[in-house]
Parts: C-alpha cells; structure tokens; sequence
C-alpha cells in the first residue's frame, strides 16, 4: 500500500486535482445534494433535523467507504494491475497538494500584476467569507489562512487516512469533509441539520492537525524559519481559533512566518471576528503567499516520507 499512496500523491503534484463529473467528490456531492432534499421531507422540528442529519452522514460515508472498497476488490479481480491502477486513482482523488498550491500561486501573480480584482474573484473560490471590498493585505490574510488550514483537511488528513485504512478509509473521510463543507454551517439553514457533520469533521481532523503542526514546524527548520516562535504561538493562540483543529496550522504559520492572521472577516455582508493569531512584526505582504505554498508542500512531503516510514516498520 505504501508504493500506491507514493505512487498517488506524485500523481496529484504532477496532475493537479481535476473536477469533471466523474470525480469522485462530485458525486458525493451531488449524493449529498439529493439525501438532504429527501430526508428533510421526513425530518422538520430541530430536533428531527439533527437525527436527520446523523442519518445523512452515515449514508454518504458509509456508501462512500463500501463502494469505493467494492470498486477495488473488483479492480483486483481482474487482475493485480487493474487494482493498482484504480487504488491510486481514488487515493490521488482524495489529496490537493497541487490544487490547493495552485489556487494560492494563482492569487499570488494576480497580486503581483497589480490586478487587485483578478485576485479578489479567485479568492472568492477557496474561502467563504465575502472578497469583493478585500484589500491587498486582507486577500494575502485570507490566502495564507486557507492554505494553511487546508493543509491539513485536504492533505494530511488523506494521507493519515489512506496510511491506516487505504483508499476505502480515505474516500470515507473526503466523503466527511464534503459533508462538512456542504452542510456544516452555523446557520439557519444548517444549524441542526450539519452539527453531527461539522462534529465529525472536527473528530476526524483532530489527530492529523496536530501532526500536521509536528511536520509544518520541521518544514520550517528546512526553510530556515523560526520554528521556536511558531512552537510558542501555537501553544499560546491555537486554542482561540474557532476550530479546535485550524488554530494549529494558522498559529504556526503565524508565528514562524513573524506574521498576525486572524482579524474581521464579512459574510454575507456580516462581520464575524475571528481572534488574533500570531504577533504583527511587519505587514503581510503578497510573498507570504509563496511561503506558506512552500511550507505547505514540504509539510505536506514530510507526511507522506514518515508515513512511508512507519509502514516498514509496522
């Protein structure tokens, strides 16, 4: 199994993430669009709707672990080779190193060329929070804030998944993330229906958060950063992140990188305070960008290079 997610993980950096209709989180996607619009006929008191939304999570994850575990066992069926070949596609299917360092560069040269809008309307597709009035600063914020959140919902957390329960496993936890970022908000909307998503998706990321802040402070020893000020911020600030999971990236970032994130952000045209992390030593600027690309990558290589690891010995 190590050769495969090896094998996956250089397929992502190679390929990028591409989104057709036949991805697999397009259709979980779609899935989960068509359960809620069916259960919510059957569950409508607050109290139905979060038994509702139990049963959503189940279904998808669920269907999500068994098919993609059928898929392969068929694959293998029909020959060693088919089965390789379709394990690595659906673990390549679950990692964003190169999407997520693409989205990130793509804001970076827009920044860079002096096209402010450009940037904004990119933004506007990895982040939830409104960009259309951002500045410079506050589009660099948001972007360093996402890729390092991200990094461990849309990397690390696949790869400790895909280390200790294969692609079956880590189809299950994409299928979770989806349900999180489909239904998972505290809003009217979502407020009973996604609290066991949102719930979960917390549970499920707690582990790899906190080895990803591990690997994120060795990436910054390799990069020359100051590891001790990330190590200090993250004890003092990551636990006045509204997620138990995201402080820590964000606040190691923060503190290596001598920047402060954390700030106002507007959704829906409604301010929403999310707390300071980190000390602001000097401005963040657009090549903050490319640092926390970097430190992404490399934290990110890291994981994989110990997963290896610990599979030769277990």
């Amino acid at each position: 199994m190590d050769k495969l997610i090896f094998a996956a993980f250089l397929l992502d950096l190679v390929l990028g993430d591409p989104r057709r209709s036949t991805h697999p989180v397009v259709i979980m996607g779609k899935l989960i669009s068509f359960l809620e619009g069916f259960i919510r006929r059957f569950f409508q008191t607050s109290s139905s709707l979060k038994f509702g939304g139990i049963v959503l999570w189940l279904i998808t994850v669920g269907l999500s672990y068994f098919l993609t575990f059928f898929v392969i066992k068929l694959a293998y069926g029909i020959n060693i080779w088919m089965g390789h070949v379709v394990s690595v596609w659906l673990l390549y299917t679950t990692l964003a190193v190169r999407n997520l360092s693409d989205e990130a560069m793509g804001i970076f040269y827009e920044l860079k060329n002096g096209n402010i809008e450009k940037a904004r309307v990119r933004l506007s597709g990895i982040v939830g929070r409104d960009t259309r009035e951002l500045q410079q600063d506050e589009v660099c914020r948001a972007t360093v804030e996402t890729v390092a959140e991200n990094t461990v919902d849309g990397i690390v957390s696949p790869l400790f998944y895909s280390f200790i329960g294969g692609p079956p496993l880590a189809m299950a936890f994409k299928a979770a993330s989806t349900l999180d970022s489909m239904v998972g908000y505290k809003n009217e909307r979502y407020l009973h229906f996604g609290w066991f998503s949102a719930k979960m998706d917390d549970f499920l990321n707690y582990i790899p958060a906190r080895l990803c802040g591990v690997f994120m402070l060795m990436a910054a020893a390799v990069m020359g950063l100051d590891i001790r000020r990330g190590f200090v911020t993250a004890m003092k600030d990551s636990r006045k992140h509204e997620s138990p999971n995201g402080g820590i990236p964000e606040s190691i970032t923060a503190g290596v990188m001598g920047i402060r994130l954390g700030g106002i952000n507007y959704y829906f045209g409604e301010p929403h305070i999310r707390a300071y992390l980190g000390e602001k030593l000097r401005e963040i600027v657009p090549e903050d960008i490319k640092t926390v690309v970097v430190l992404s990558v490399i934290s990110s290589a890291i994981a994989l290079m110990l997963g290896e690891l610990l599979l030769l010995f277990f």
